[in-house]
């Protein structure tokens, strides 16, 4: 399972984004890193912290304009603040 949702459109796979495969994400319920609005992100978090794919997931984000869920282990609130350099 990948974190990226079901009406992601990506450009073709690259050898970049092998680290997908490896993501601790890939292995739990794709639901706890895209929860309802106003629904705890606490157990997504938890998970990316011991992921070792974690930076790299956040690049991608940020890279793609992520704007649901959680990637890298921030919100999505979190990774506008980070590009803002509020973080």
């Amino acid at each position: 399972m990948s974190v990226v949702p079901d009406n992601f459109d990506p450009a073709p796979a690259t050898e970049d984004d092998d680290w997908q495969e490896n993501a601790l994400c890939a292995q739990t319920d794709p639901e706890a890193f895209f929860p309802e609005k106003g629904g705890s992100t606490r157990e997504a978090k938890r998970i990316c912290l011991g992921c070792e794919v974690r930076d790299k997931c956040l690049e991608y984000a940020l890279a793609n304009d992520e704007r649901f869920g959680i990637w890298g282990g921030l919100s999505e609130r979190e990774r506008r603040r980070l590009k803002r350099g509020i973080i």
